[in-house]
């Protein structure tokens, strides 16, 4: 490849997937650089549980937690006020870990790859993707304009990338509130627990042998931590006396859907390309999956196949999100569905096995969903 340019990819956004990306480029041959305007170890209120299929995903990276705290948790529970129900996962473990150390792991291993990195930089966009007739793109980096076959824009679901390359145009259909702290307790349970409120969900996640997270997640914005854990009274009272070891940190949790993800030699990638709900704890698994199509894409010099590819990365988990929230919005839903899953927990171990990829959903079939459908508003 004749090295006309400064590098063959330069990613705007050192997140996990923005990382994730320039480890994916390397490995298809591809120059890559990450710049972002923060420095490592990058953090972000999220509920830090990876599942078996993050984990997999992790590791076609090539990117290992061997050697970093983490927890680990073998299903996922649902906690109600009248009934809880439980499911271990078909295959595998999910591990918990700080968000800190999941990015210094990213950081260590795109190093290794080759992955340039410019922190605390400064990045100007000017001109336009569409070069006929138009001011040429450029980007410049502290100062310094970088030539680069591509562009990605990993930049979070404020992206300035998405904006300044005309991808905004999008479908917003749900947007939360979501609070995040780290307690000094032991696991009581091995499973991802969520409590079920009134006005959203407490996610517990192990993050450590003697330490969780907790992440609240609501229609409404609660005053302080402190005050959406009063919400959720079982999981206040597992909390006494355990000491909080992290401060409280909050986002915005949206699900959103671009028409499209790339333009002429511009391409978004994680929350920059569209999101679903918190809810699913799916977010950085598609990142991941979005930088393993992404590279090959690049590669091969046509973005059509990632546009192909995105659709479909997403599909499952905004299904999965989209369900989620209908029991979120409806209490009368919600009571029945949990009371339906404690009564047949085969059911709920069905719809596990679906979120994690290992049965497809249309291998469970409408008669499923139906079944599934009359089942719950019987309960």
């Amino acid at each position: 490849m004749a090295h006309s340019f400064d590098t063959d990819v330069l990613i705007i956004g050192g997140g996990p997937a923005g990382l994730a990306c320039g480890i994916a480029a390397r490995r298809q041959g591809l120059r890559a650089m990450v710049v972002d305007c923060s420095a490592p170890a990058i953090d972000k209120a999220c509920g830090e549980g990876l599942m078996p299929d993050s984990v997999e995903v992790l590791q076609d990276l090539g990117v290992s937690l061997h050697g970093y705290e983490t927890g680990e948790f073998g299903g996922i529970k649902f906690v109600g006020r009248e009934d809880s129900v439980a499911a271990d996962f078909p295959h595998g473990r999910g591990h918990g870990i700080r968000r800190l150390l999941l990015h210094e792991a990213f950081v260590n291993h795109a190093a290794s790859c080759g992955v340039e990195m410019v922190w605390l930089a400064r990045v100007t966009l000017s001109g336009s993707p569409e070069f006929a007739g138009k001011q040429a793109a450029s980007v410049s980096v502290n100062g310094t304009r970088i030539r680069s076959r591509w562009i990605v824009g990993a930049d979070g679901q404020n992206s300035n990338v998405r904006r300044w390359a005309g991808l905004d145009d999008a479908h917003i259909s749900a947007s939360r509130f979501g609070l995040r702290q780290h307690f000094r307790v032991k696991p009581w349970s091995d499973y991802v627990e969520i409590f079920w409120g009134e006005l959203g969900q407490a996610y517990v996640t192990p993050v450590g042998r003697e330490e969780i997270c907790i992440a609240l997640i609501s229609r409404e914005r609660f005053a302080s931590f402190d005050a959406g854990l009063q919400h959720f009274p079982a999981l206040a009272a597992h909390l006494q006396g355990a000491a909080a070891t992290s401060a409280p940190r909050g986002a915005m949790t949206v699900s959103r859907r671009l028409k499209s993800v790339a333009r002429c030699n511009v391409a978004l990638i994680g929350e920059a390309s569209g999101s679903v709900d918190a809810i699913t704890g799916e977010g950085l698994a598609m990142a991941f999956r979005q930088a393993l199509a992404l590279a090959p894409a690049m590669a091969s010099g046509n973005l059509s196949t990632y546009q192909q590819a995105h659709p479909q990365i997403m599909n499952l988990p905004g299904f999965m999100a989209r369900s989620m929230l209908l029991l979120d919005n409806n209490a009368w839903l919600r009571r029945r569905a949990l009371r339906a899953f404690a009564r047949e927990p085969r059911l709920f171990k069905q719809l596990l096995s679906v979120h994690v990829g290992e049965l497809p959903l249309a291998q469970l079939g409408a008669r499923g969903l139906v079944n599934l459908g009359w089942r719950v508003l019987r309960a």
